[in-house]
């Protein structure tokens, strides 16, 4: 059986959430069809070693920790600052 890799990014206003990945990663964000505020996200080429989800809304207590590949650290740490988000925990080596 295939392993699958998953995420969901929880945000208390889904479309400022969408707005900030597509401008800080360059994701691709589309609404899943049906009424539900449930948005799917391509992280990149299914060529690429990547993993895809969703952002959906937040619900109470829901948290969540996603490690992400990025060509610069301080590039990207720059673009989120300027996208208006926050650096929680400083850049750390991941082994391996």
């Amino acid at each position: 059986m295939p392993r699958v890799m998953f995420f969901e990014l929880p945000a208390d206003d889904t479309k400022r959430a969408i707005a900030f990945y597509e401008r800080v990663f360059g994701w691709t964000i589309t609404k899943r069809g049906g009424p539900k505020d449930y948005w799917l996200v391509v992280t990149g080429p299914d060529e690429e070693p990547g993993i895809n989800g969703v952002i959906a809304p937040r619900r109470p207590g829901q948290v969540t920790v996603n490690t992400i590949s990025v060509g610069s650290v301080d590039d990207c740490m720059k673009k989120i600052v300027d996208a208006g988000g926050n650096i929680m925990i400083p850049k750390q080596a991941i082994p391996g």
